[in-house]
């Protein structure tokens, strides 16, 4: 019987482990420095003393747990079996022991307070964040992350990061064939901080509980709506560090990545300078009034970086997300109905509310998509309609 059933499931199985070398190789991913590596299961070491003195006091909880795991199941499985019934022995019939009692109150409790002083000091310098030397606010959107620059070198710079357009075409596409190691964790704008310079985060959220978290900096703290937390961190390293929401924030939840570029003082400066210049070259007169090319032309880009990864490219929607080709709000001739859209949102913050993109871009995103797809209007949305409307 086993002969016969050998050779009627080999071949079989030897399908199934070449199908799966075959998928593995296709599918196959390599360590991503600065973030997650392949089959990680413990914390990583990190580049800033907070991570690494977390992963220390990690491997001491471990190590201390696994002590008192082993020495608890050793006592009671030696005692179980030296004393069974079947050699002999008789169960003792006796009460409380005030002995006994003592040690097991006192030795927990000398176990607790071992643990619960390099823990609390951890803890502590965690939340020591005075004397930044920079202060960057985030706040989380559905799906995607707000930094605005408050205080230090780059005050006053603000810009949003989302997932690379190029990686949610992949996602859409069934993830097939050779992937990225940055799958899913490339952004378009990561936040840029200089090396050895003590940051600090300021936390919250525009809509529902978002988390931010990178692991490689020591950093996870949850961003709410209403409330304003904070943390810090200082790499020693340069380079690209990723992590992504880890607060289950809605169904993109895993398009929400976070990239943390860490560069020199001086590249970090001349970084700098170029946001400026490209914020300023952004910062378009909300009276100018622009062709129907121009905007549209604008409104493509904007829709491909804020609005496809939940409309669609082809404006269809999908699942609860509502279509925007052949939309009446979109295609209506009164343009407020659809600004007051796009500045407030509608349903309960489903639809997100985008005050934070200029006038200008909002303007360019109405145009595109009321003459995109089906939606052949030949209506032109200008600036100043949307400035009109801020606030309302």
């Amino acid at each position: 019987m086993k002969s016969i059933w050998r050779n009627k499931y080999r071949p079989a199985n030897l399908l199934l482990a070449a199908g799966a070398a075959f998928s593995n190789a296709a599918h196959a991913v390599n360590d991503l420095p600065g973030g997650p590596a392949v089959r990680q299961l413990n914390l990583p070491v990190g580049v800033t003393k907070i991570a690494q003195e977390q992963h220390l006091l990690h491997t001491i909880m471990m190590i201390i747990c696994t002590v008192i795991f082993v020495a608890v199941f050793a006592v009671m499985f030696y005692s179980i079996w030296k004393h069974r019934k079947s050699v002999g022995h008789k169960a003792a019939n006796f009460h409380e022991s005030v002995v006994v009692e003592v040690i097991w109150t006192i030795v927990p409790f000398l176990i607790v307070i071992v643990m619960a002083l390099p823990a609390t000091k951890v803890l502590v310098a965690q939340k020591d964040t005075t004397n930044a030397d920079l202060t960057i606010k985030t706040t989380g959107y559905q799906w995607k992350w707000g930094y605005d620059y408050l205080n230090g070198e780059g005050e006053g710079l603000a810009f949003i990061s989302t997932l690379d357009s190029s990686q949610r075409a992949m996602s859409d596409a069934g993830a097939k064939g050779a992937m990225p190691d940055d799958y899913l964790l490339k952004v378009d704008n990561p936040m840029v901080v200089p090396v050895q310079k003590k940051v600090r985060i300021i936390t919250t959220a525009n809509d529902v509980i978002h988390a931010f978290a990178v692991p490689q900096l020591g950093l996870k703290q949850d961003a709410i709506p209403g409330f304003v937390r904070d943390t810090w961190f200082r790499a020693e390293t340069v380079g690209d560090y990723y992590g992504q929401c880890q607060e289950l924030c809605g169904k993109e939840h895993a398009y929400m990545p976070i990239h943390v570029k860490v560069l020199s003082s001086a590249d970090y400066t001349a970084w700098v300078a170029a946001k400026r210049k490209e914020a300023a070259a952004k910062l378009d007169d909300p009276t100018k009034v622009w062709t129907l090319p121009d905007m549209l032309a604008r409104g493509e880009k904007v829709y491909a970086s804020n609005c496809a990864a939940c409309h669609q490219a082809n404006g269809k929607g999908a699942g609860p997300i509502k279509p925007l080709d052949g939309a009446a709000k979109v295609t209506d001739s009164d343009h407020k109905v659809q600004l007051l859209v796009l500045l407030n949102g509608q349903n309960n913050g489903a639809m997100p509310a985008w005050k934070q993109l200029s006038d200008t871009d909002l303007a360019a995103v109405a145009t595109y998509t009321k003459n995109s797809w089906s939606n052949k209007t030949g209506q032109l949305v200008q600036p100043a309609e949307v400035l009109a409307l801020r606030g309302k």
